[in-house]
């Protein structure tokens, strides 16, 4: 009797652990934020990637045009896939695109740089994450599409495609 009773116990611990596990398997616990767009660009203070200077976002920001804020790293696989789409882009004259270098190696980043090519108006170093994390973004690569408001009306999550930069295109007319 004891043992039908245990064998009871060990039964019904083990449906209630497969359906908890089976439930746990169903749901997703992938954080994605939301892509807040029609959000004001954050005010800013952040070093240059060349000369180490302090730049504000008021300095940085203050033509009428549209702007693209890529966030990259050196490290970053899809970043060197995007670059060609950047290099492509930097050529329109509607746009200037500004780099934000997130968490890297400086002298990494250079290399990355020069081997590839230049296409950031203007480039700034990120070392710990904020100034990422106040643009929304939570990884590499990101861009930010930045209109004549100062407005980010687009964002774009992973590495910019062929599709994603005729949308740009679109965008920046």
């Amino acid at each position: 009797m004891k043992n039908k009773i245990y064998l009871s116990v060990v039964i019904i611990f083990l449906i209630f652990c497969f359906v908890i596990f089976y439930n746990g398997l169903n749901s997703s616990n992938i954080y994605t934020p939301k892509i807040n767009t029609k959000q004001k660009l954050p005010i800013f203070e952040a070093k240059d990637f060349y000369s180490n200077k302090s730049i504000s976002s008021e300095e940085l920001f203050k033509e009428d045009i549209f702007y693209i804020v890529n966030i990259w790293a050196s490290w970053c696989v899809p970043c060197r896939k995007e670059h060609k789409f950047l290099m492509e882009l930097s050529k329109s004259e509607n746009v200037k695109i500004i780099g934000l270098n997130y968490k890297d190696n400086l002298n990494n980043a250079k290399k990355f740089i020069n081997e590839l090519g230049n296409p950031y108006s203007k480039n700034l170093t990120d070392k710990n994450g904020f100034l990422s994390i106040e643009f929304g973004a939570y990884g590499v690569p990101e861009t930010f599409i930045i209109n004549k408001n100062k407005t980010i009306v687009k964002k774009f999550i992973g590495p910019i495609n062929k599709k994603t930069l005729n949308q740009i295109m679109q965008i920046i007319k």
